[in-house]
């Protein structure tokens, strides 16, 4: 099986990441979607993160039921930071029997050289490119891509966490399960 592995911190997931995930499925060879939540990027502050294991729960709300996309944790049991590569090594030992390509915002893709190992990542796995505004795909590393022709909405996780600390609404830019569980829980408070 092909499986499209969307890595981020998801501080919060949101309908942003999860129209992404939904095209993939609808429009390319991907089979599943695993949305690989990161307890530490290393190229990001942890200091503004929700503790890894509610992130992970409100990606668990935001695609449970019987859906192709799935929520994993996989990088809670491995060295932090989080390199992809690593993670990338201990998946294909542990499932050899699924073939895995990496789904990246431009943005993402803009920043690849500086990730530990690069090159092992794009000679071996596919990437699932969905454009940014402001961040064009120059493919000067050579890798294995697809320019997918997603929506793009101007939603981030910063903006709704900046509505939540104003008091603001987050309704209609996250599921209404994340939305109560946050709300319920007081995160980003």
């Amino acid at each position: 099986m092909k499986i499209g592995l969307y890595f981020g911190s998801f501080n919060p997931v949101h309908i942003g990441h999860l129209i992404i995930a939904n095209h993939v499925i609808n429009y390319t060879d991907v089979q599943q979607v695993w949305f690989v939540v990161s307890p530490q990027n290393p190229l990001k502050p942890s200091t503004s993160l929700l503790n890894e294991y509610h992130r992970f729960r409100l990606v668990q709300l935001a695609v449970d039921g019987p859906t192709k996309i799935k929520a994993s944790n996989i990088e809670f049991q491995l060295p932090k930071p989080s390199y992809t590569v690593d993670t990338l090594a201990y998946l294909h030992e542990k499932y050899p029997q699924h073939q895995f390509a990496i789904i990246m915002g431009s943005d993402g893709f803009c920043n690849l050289s500086k990730w530990k190992n690069y090159e092992i990542i794009i000679k071996n796995y596919p990437l699932y490119i969905y454009e940014r505004p402001g961040f064009i795909i120059d493919n000067a590393l050579k890798a294995t891509i697809y320019i997918l022709k997603a929506p793009l909405l101007q939603i981030s996780s910063t903006h709704i966490r900046e509505l939540i600390k104003a008091g603001k609404s987050i309704r209609y830019l996250v599921p209404d399960t994340v939305k109560e569980e946050i709300e319920n829980n007081r995160y980003y408070k």
